[in-house]
């Protein structure tokens, strides 16, 4: 294992000095996305049943670093034993190591944080059963490998993702902190598996005394800023805005800019704990609208439900079977007349990825990405004459008019995602 001063780090990103007690650190801004999964390991063997095939750790790593210019990813699928095995076959590659401060680095490029994502069982509102996700972080292949091994007797299956367990997220974040790792509570507005959509409505009633050990939380694609801190348990806690990648080209479609040292573990904890001049200093992601579950849907005549006021009977058909939506769920459950974000809070910056961008095809990505490099290259570096000189005018305004909000959009619903018009 590397101390992690025998990599060099190099991006292209603005450095900065702070100083931080008497010592002068120097900073990095990089682009980080802590939610990918895996579809299959190295052999074929089923990790989470509804990713690609495609999306193994190796296959992930070099996406990251080639096409996404993504420096910290975070794979959630690594308590399956047959990702372990591969994770160790990939050491032995040489073109990864892991280092003292944890995480894997890749080409000295890419940071790989060790995840797993874990189902917990909770009771309800109205004592009824809930089930929410939780991405677990650990710093080393060992601290993963002994989760892995204590989850094997709370799971079914362990060599799957996301199975259900017996675990409330009580009782989940004190074995995830004796094998050194850190909890951050997923999607937490979604209908189905999060903590606001599916079981409660205060994260405090789960967590209880420990609350205070949640010192982050992930958004999901249905929500932003601007609708989670209508709820004021979240004002102290950290945002993130991840992928949920389930294939490649799903990687970065929502991520972080975080104000970092260097790329590893113990930094990105600093990151989302707002310690010594480590922070998120902007999180990327879609319009709310785009994500798949932001207003509720009616599952007989198939329409999304766009009321003034929060609806479980469709107004259309009459129906009570409805898929209630993220921004539905927040009105019922916020407890501030409007938007009030502490003073830490960074900006959300809605971002519309390539492959949303109506008339982007395959192709025109291919060729941008031939010529410049990265995705964030394109997103974040490119005027449009720089764009325009490789795939035109028509396409150029396009992705332009993306980038500005320019745009506009259909909401989506019940597992439908949005469309850009």
């Amino acid at each position: 294992m590397k101390d992690k001063k025998t990599f060099l780090f190099e991006n292209n990103f603005e450095k900065k000095r702070l100083l931080v007690g008497k010592e002068e650190i120097k900073m990095n801004q990089i682009f980080a996305d802590l939610h990918v999964h895996i579809g299959r390991s190295e052999q074929g063997k089923p990790i989470k049943i509804t990713a690609a095939r495609s999306l193994n750790f190796a296959n992930i790593a070099k996406e990251c670093c080639e096409r996404k210019g993504i420096q910290i990813v975070g794979i959630i699928d690594c308590a399956s034993p047959y990702v372990i095995e591969d994770i160790e076959n990939f050491l032995k590659t040489g073109d990864a190591y892991e280092i003292e401060d944890g995480g894997i680095i890749y080409k000295d490029k890419v940071c790989i944080l060790l995840g797993a994502e874990v189902e917990t069982s909770e009771i309800g509102r109205n004592g009824n059963k809930g089930a929410a996700h939780n991405v677990c972080f650990f710093p080393h292949l060992k601290d993963i490998k002994g989760f892995s091994e204590e989850m094997s007797q709370h799971v079914k299956n362990v060599t799957l993702s996301t199975q259900r367990s017996d675990l409330s997220g009580y009782e989940l974040i004190d074995l995830v902190e004796k094998y050194n790792g850190i909890l951050i509570p997923a999607h937490i507005f979604t209908p189905h598996k999060s903590y606001y959509g599916n079981c409660v409505d205060r994260i405090e009633h789960i967590f209880k005394e420990k609350a205070n050990k949640i010192f982050a939380v992930e958004l999901g694609l249905s929500s932003d800023t601007f609708l989670a801190d209508t709820i004021s348990e979240l004002e102290g806690r950290t945002f993130l805005t991840n992928s949920d990648a389930h294939s490649l080209p799903k990687i970065a479609r929502e991520y972080n800019k975080m104000q970092v040292e260097d790329i590893s573990f113990k930094e990105v904890v600093k990151a989302l704990k707002n310690e010594e001049g480590r922070k998120i200093i902007a999180n990327y992601g879609l319009d709310p609208k785009l994500g798949k579950y932001h207003r509720t849907y009616c599952d007989d005549c198939n329409s999304t439900i766009e009321t003034k006021e929060p609806v479980s009977i469709c107004p259309k058909c009459g129906s009570v079977k409805v898929t209630f939506g993220v921004f539905d769920r927040i009105e019922l459950i916020k407890d501030k007349k409007e938007t009030k974000s502490p003073k830490t809070r960074p900006p959300y910056i809605y971002q519309i990825p390539l492959g949303f961008v109506p008339g982007v095809g395959t192709k025109q990505i291919e060729k941008l990405l031939n010529h410049f490099g990265t995705e964030m290259t394109i997103l974040h570096e490119l005027s449009k004459d720089d764009i325009e000189s490789v795939v035109g005018e028509k396409i150029a305004k396009k992705i332009i008019d993306a980038r500005e909000g320019q745009v506009k959009i259909q909401s989506g619903g019940g597992g439908v995602y949005g469309k850009v018009k």
